[in-house]
């Protein structure tokens, strides 16, 4: 399949309209539409289902989008690796970030590498915890930064720090005085906990199945500072990270009490494709991470 029909296949999968796909790859509809079908006659099949003016990729397309999906990555990261050889002090690397860390870690962290590697660019996006690793590992970022370390495989991992969890509280809480506590103590709250498919959901779970309850979940937001702020307003206790300023917002916070059941820390940590070699800035930038992270840690 040449380069090109890769191009525009992924624009008309993803939009799943002729017109709107046409449009945005500057072709007439009437050409998209015979592109179409010299493709589906080649591979002897159909790959979407018509429903009026709009398409929907059936079996046979999903099976080919993922595909085509992954070859295009794949040419993107050897024109990126071209680029790099050609120049190693230009490049682009496309970090993916849990919302949590974009406060103040991948702030630090950029500002800190760019003030070494000013002509490596930064293309960054923020999602949960599944989404980072699934960009990862479908190659629209070259790296993502995490927590907890992933279970899935095909992917490197490099811990840069460990960050101590506590349960949030409002200030006038009966817990909110204390010096530490178990989670267990806090088994008959009422919870805010972030969605399924972020890492501090995951980590919560995990600590409360060890604790043999099962929390009360009575609210979610997939953002940490707006957890921080339902909590600080009175309507339920949160897992949050100890001493994070960057999640507690402009607003005063909730009260911090530290947890002190084994586990109760969050592994922060660098993620990659185990499958792709990665370019030159991204390889500078993953360095530059694990020696800030050392530094920090002194």
């Amino acid at each position: 399949m040449p380069s090109d029909d890769l191009h525009w296949f992924l624009t008309l999968a993803e939009l799943e309209r002729v017109g709107a796909a046409a449009d945005r790859l500057h072709l007439a509809q009437p050409t998209l539409s015979r592109m179409l079908a010299r493709l589906e006659h080649r591979l002897g099949t159909r790959l979407f289902d018509r429903h009026g003016k709009r398409l929907s990729l059936n079996e046979s397309g999903r099976i080919f989008y993922e595909h085509a999906r992954r070859a295009q990555a794949e040419l993107d990261a050897a024109s990126r690796a071209l680029a790099d050889l050609a120049n190693p002090a230009r490049g682009v690397v496309r970090l993916s970030f849990v919302h949590s860390f974009g406060g103040r870690v991948v702030p630090e962290l950029v500002a800190g590498f760019r003030r070494l590697s000013g002509r490596i660019t930064f293309s960054l996006d923020q999602g949960a915890a599944g989404v980072v690793v699934d960009r990862v590992l479908d190659g629209s970022a070259d790296l993502g930064l995490t927590s907890p370390k992933p279970a899935t495989s095909g992917l490197g991992w490099h811990t840069l720090f460990r960050q101590r969890l506590a349960l949030g509280v409002p200030v006038d809480h009966r817990l909110a005085g204390r010096r530490q506590i178990r989670l267990a103590e806090a088994a008959d709250a009422e919870f805010i906990a972030m969605p399924t498919g972020f890492g501090m959901r995951r980590i919560l779970d995990e600590l409360c199945a060890a604790a043999d309850f099962r929390p009360r979940i009575v609210m979610e937001s997939s953002d940490l500072v707006t957890v921080s702020g339902l909590v600080a307003a009175g309507l339920g206790v949160a897992l949050l990270p100890w001493e994070e300023p960057a999640v507690r917002g402009p607003q005063p916070g909730p009260a911090l009490v530290p947890l002190s059941d084994p586990g109760a820390a969050r592994a922060v940590g660098l993620i990659w494709s185990a499958d792709v070699v990665p370019g030159d800035a991204v390889r500078t930038f993953r360095d530059f991470a694990v020696e800030w992270a050392r530094r920090a840690a002194r």
